[in-house]
């Protein structure tokens, strides 16, 4: 890995303003935008998962956005692999990297040196829990994993039987958890990294969640949640997310309309609350604050400053 590789990390809760600022900051510093979204990479699932359109990339490009169907899984690994792989493109183009997003795992997994292959494993181990996985399931494997580590098991999904097998043969091997590994682990930045979060006033975040999804709803959002409820797509790591499962739960006559959309509401400002504080416990990250946005070109000087002092380089303005 080329450690002088430099990387710009935008992050912050949902609703914050990441998409506006990342375009600004992207003309600035001849930038390519990758989503740091686990949820934008499926297909189909553009206005619960607040996707950039294309009319609002004003020319940047963007990366890993519709690059899995929705009843595939996807792990943190994949996401790791996949997203260094981009970094490394984008910068040998002469191009600034851009990671943008909400996902904390996920990007953390990317900067830090986490190594998700290094516990040992036992293959004879690994073929028994892959045979008992067909015998009771999916979710009741997944039930035995929050049984011995609920801090994993929080973290993978039901049907993501590879990940859930991982964490079993870990503890299987070394007696610990795979949780308290990565604990224990002190990772160094891979790359030289300019790590911007912007917050607001969490009242403030709150009215823009709830806007937000106000929003969805009249870009059909319903719609857009029955075409895949149509198409089979059940029990699948996909909707599972915010905005998917509480109209599914519509869809399946387990709550009414109105419920469903205040349990989106209620359910994305919970989200925004452990984004912020995940990344205020888990990275070295530079706050900005961005409740007064009514000079916004200011606010945009002032994160660039620090871009450009962080990362050694000159902006275009």
């Amino acid at each position: 890995m080329d450690l002088k590789q430099k990387l710009l990390v935008i992050i912050g809760p949902t609703a914050v303003g990441k998409t506006k600022l990342s375009i600004e900051l992207a003309h600035r510093f001849n930038g390519e935008i990758i989503s740091g979204d686990s949820m934008q990479i499926y297909k189909g699932m553009d206005i619960g998962t607040a996707k950039i359109k294309a009319e609002e990339m004003e020319g940047i490009p963007h990366h890993l956005i519709d690059i899995r169907n929705p009843d595939e899984s996807f792990s943190v690994a994949e996401f790791q692999e996949l997203v260094r792989e981009k970094v490394r493109e984008i910068s040998q183009r002469g191009k600034l990297p851009m990671i943008v997003g909400g996902t904390g795992l996920y990007i953390q997994s990317v900067i830090y040196d986490y190594q998700f292959s290094d516990a040992p494993g036992d293959e004879t181990y690994r073929l028994q829990l892959e045979e008992r996985a067909k015998e009771i399931g999916n979710v009741a494997l997944h039930q035995e994993l929050t049984e011995i580590d609920p801090d994993s098991a929080r973290q993978i999904h039901p049907n993501n039987v590879r990940r859930v097998i991982r964490a079993l043969e870990i503890v299987h091997c070394t007696g610990r958890t795979m949780s308290d590994t990565q604990k224990t682990q002190k990772p160094d930045l891979l790359y030289q990294t300019a790590l911007v979060g912007l917050t607001m006033d969490r009242e403030m975040l709150y009215q823009r969640i709830n806007a937000r999804v106000r929003l969805m709803m009249d870009e059909g959002l319903l719609s857009e949640v029955e075409q895949l409820y149509q198409s089979g797509l059940r029990d699948c790591q996909s909707i599972q997310a915010i905005g998917y499962k509480e109209i599914y739960d519509f869809l399946n006559g387990m709550v009414t309309l109105d419920t469903a959309i205040e349990n989106l509401k209620q359910n994305s400002r919970r989200y925004a609350k452990r984004q912020l504080t995940w990344f205020r416990n888990k990275m070295d990250v530079q706050w900005f604050d961005m409740m007064d946005t009514s000079d916004f070109s200011k606010k945009i000087t002032e994160i660039s400053r620090f871009v450009e002092g962080k990362l050694q380089i000159k902006s275009n303005t």
